[in-house]
């Protein structure tokens, strides 16, 4: 099934300035920092210089441990099964698991990605790794790391979604969005924007941030309605989050953007240095500058008031 987009008019609200926002806390982790997961109690991060996972404690905003790793972790972090699921950047490609108990690399299973910016998942009892630019998708135990199914969903598809009930897969070098249903192996394919990368669930509906001229897909999961709304933030990198009805993606100069989740509609975009990947929880956005290594919390209240003090009061 492919479905033609419908066009979203942009925003003429003007851009803001990224320092208007206060950070809470801001933490240098390394030479870079790249990937958010949020846990129940706790953010980890990912980094370079050194190659690690860092968890944060969210009630003391402190480092409460570094994980390092053998290789980069370079292709997205996921939450499940008592770990943290980190793809990494060895030769050939491999996955850590992190408990989250001991805060101890556990595991490094045999099975990885074509290489960076791809993704991982969890869901319907098995983690989701793409593992090949050919677009194979691998459904992987995650008590043995043994790959117990197997998907073709088109060569360039890299990223994996899990929303519940379907398992999402952008194809990053074409314009479509694959789904997976896991009880039964039925892919359905749907259009989006070009190169759509990185993707985030919620309201009913799926999101994908699109790289070739930065935008963001809205698909109704039920409908089958796409949504195609412009955001001119076009480039590698890039990140994407869904909660509570809100949408907020981030870019390398355009660090974060807000976006009304169920209309579509782009309410406000902060510009300056910072920014490549965010994640929300405990009231707050978790965004990093990648180059800088650090990661920001920020007040999602302060930032939903500095965009319209009306609607967010």
């Amino acid at each position: 099934m492919l479905l033609t987009l419908v066009a979203a008019a942009v925003c003429a609200a003007p851009p803001r300035d990224i320092r208007e926002l206060t950070p809470t806390t801001v933490l240098n982790l390394g030479k870079t920092a790249d990937w958010v997961a949020v846990g129940e109690d706790a953010v980890w991060v990912g980094s370079t210089g050194p190659f690690a996972v860092h968890r944060i404690d969210p009630k003391t905003n402190q480092e409460v441990a570094r994980v390092e790793l053998p290789a980069e972790p370079c292709a997205g972090l996921a939450l499940g099964f008592g770990s943290l699921w980190v793809p990494l950047c060895s030769s050939p490609g491999s996955l850590a698991r992190v408990e989250l108990k001991t805060n101890q690399l556990r595991q490094v299973f045999p099975v990885g990605g074509p290489g960076a910016e791809g993704g991982v998942t969890t869901g319907a009892g098995s983690v989701w790794l793409i593992t090949d630019s050919h677009g194979d998708v691998a459904r992987i135990d995650p008590a043995s790391g043994v790959v117990q199914g197997r998907f073709a969903v088109g060569p360039g598809s890299f990223n994996p979604y899990f929303d519940g009930r379907t398992v999402w897969i952008s194809h990053a070098e074409g314009s479509s969005l694959a789904g997976i249903n896991p009880d039964t192996g039925e892919i359905r394919i749907f259009r989006t924007g070009p190169h759509p990368r990185f993707l985030a669930a919620g309201g009913g509906a799926v999101f994908t941030l699109n790289q070739g001229d930065g935008s963001v897909t809205r698909l109704d999961v039920d409908s089958g309605a796409a949504k195609h709304i412009a955001l001119n933030t076009p480039g590698h990198g890039g990140d994407i989050a869904y909660r509570d009805g809100l949408l907020w993606t981030t870019m390398a100069k355009t660090p974060l953007s807000l976006l009304d989740g169920d209309g579509g509609k782009l309410l406000c975009q902060w510009r300056g240095a910072g920014g490549d990947s965010l994640n929300i929880g405990f009231d707050a956005i978790w965004l990093t500058d990648y180059h800088a290594g650090t990661v920001a919390r920020l007040p999602i209240k302060e930032a939903l008031h500095r965009c319209d003090s009306t609607r967010f009061p």
